[in-house]
């Protein structure tokens, strides 16, 4: 029997176990590659830690899915770049840790989020993987006017249910930083910050983090 044929009567795990076989091989045609891979809603964890494994391109996986996030613009990361400096010369100072997108984050099986920023008060928590973490005590997704509700309502959810005691919302239109802390299973607002003022965490008591310094003058 030739090779060719022992590929076509072999059954993968899953349709992109077949792609993932054929690559060594021999990669398909687009036509071919799209046959292959699994139709919306039949993603597994295994398939999207495959397809996410090599690139930088933000994807998540929900409800067996694929949601593909905007490239993020310059306003962004600059947000992104002064918060994370903030959160990491606190965090860092007191054991804690902190980092950025690209990074997954698991909420339940089958269920992948990619944060702007997550963090731990513990650098030695188990929940923080190689591949992905399995859960944070903060997340802070910076909002743009193409997935504004993805993060206001449909992330506000999924973190609550995760367990995520904090989740934040830098928002550079307005140029405030909602803080979102848990109350049993839903979020409260702690409040909603601006340029002229300082945010506090109960998080993290010791901290206050003025506006100015993340949206600028």
């Amino acid at each position: 029997m030739s090779h060719s044929r022992a590929r076509a009567t072999r059954m993968p795990e899953s349709p992109a176990a077949s792609v993932r076989a054929s690559h060594v091989a021999l990669m398909p045609s687009p036509s071919q590659l799209l046959d292959l891979l699994p139709p919306a809603g039949a993603w597994t964890t295994e398939d999207y830690l495959w397809l996410t494994r090599d690139t930088n391109q933000l994807i998540e996986l929900a409800d067996g899915r694929l949601e593909t996030l905007p490239m993020p613009t310059v306003t962004h990361q600059l947000v992104l770049k002064r918060l994370l400096w903030a959160l990491d010369a606190y965090l860092q100072a007191r054991g804690g840790l902190v980092l950025f997108a690209p990074l997954k984050l698991r909420l339940a099986p089958g269920r992948f989020r990619e944060p702007d920023i997550l963090a731990l008060l513990d650098q030695a928590d188990a929940r923080l993987g190689e591949q992905f973490w399995t859960g944070a005590d903060l997340v802070v997704e910076i909002l743009s006017a193409s997935n504004r509700d993805h993060d206001l309502l449909t992330k506000r959810v999924e973190y609550a249910a995760a367990g995520i005691e904090e989740y934040w919302l830098a928002d550079p239109d307005t140029r405030t930083l909602t803080v979102l802390v848990l109350d049993g299973d839903r979020y409260r607002e702690h409040g909603q910050f601006g340029v002229g003022q300082a945010a506090t965490s109960p998080l993290m008591s010791e901290l206050s983090l003025e506006l100015v310094e993340v949206f600028g003058r």
